[in-house]
């Protein structure tokens, strides 16, 4: 897979990168990314929610009347979850969300994302850039010179670059990471994936059958 190269203003640099075939081009496996992308959010959970159960109430242990006769239900408790006040029944407590899913599989996923966005012409390359000091101006200028302005939009760069980050960090429906965190929840989310060209060559490194 062949695409050309941008530079910041929006026109061709005249360069291309080969995207691979292996990566960008594979079948998609939509149980794998539904399985990577349930990690995911189930990672971000903090799973401190707690409720009372009877036991852990505060209140009179009496018979609230005899058991028959009286023409009603039968009532042991004022801590029943039947009155207001009570306690709750089969309610949440602290745990933990997160489980294991094998690396294979998450590469998979992620492999099967990026190969959807390139099935959706949804991948810009753009020419490496760097900003002398954070100003969200010059990264709002970037993405209306490459007509990406209006969408939800990825930026992967192939290492951390604090002026990018904080020139982005501002702007709704953007979001800038490192090649080495990208995940499957973050490609599917996006709309257009914007590639910079050192970026693009260290897929190969990080998603090829032998890495």
């Amino acid at each position: 897979m062949e695409l050309k190269v941008y530079k910041t203003d929006g026109s061709e640099t005249g360069r291309t990168v080969v995207l691979s075939d292996e990566i960008f081009g594979a079948e998609p496996n939509n149980h794998v990314i539904w399985l990577d992308v349930k990690q995911i959010m189930a990672n971000k959970r903090q799973g401190t929610h707690d409720s009372k159960e009877k036991s852990m109430l505060s209140g009179s242990t009496r018979k609230l009347h005899k058991q028959k006769g009286g023409g009603g239900a039968r009532i042991g408790s004022i801590k029943s979850p039947l009155f207001p006040g009570g306690a709750r029944v089969f309610g949440p407590h602290p745990r933990d969300y997160s489980f294991k899913l094998n690396k294979k599989v998450k590469r998979l996923a992620r492999i099967s994302a990026l190969s959807i966005k390139a099935k959706d012409s949804a991948i810009t390359i753009i020419e490496n850039f760097d900003f002398e000091a954070p100003k969200t101006k010059n990264y709002v200028n970037i993405l209306k010179n490459v007509n990406l302005f209006d969408k939800k939009t990825l930026l992967v760069l192939s290492e951390l670059n604090k002026n990018v980050y904080l020139s982005s960090r501002n702007i709704l429906k953007t979001k800038v990471v490192n090649v080495c965190d990208l995940n499957t929840y973050d490609i599917l989310n996006a709309q257009h994936l914007l590639i910079c060209e050192s970026a693009a060559s260290k897929f190969n490194e990080l998603y090829s059958v032998n890495a």
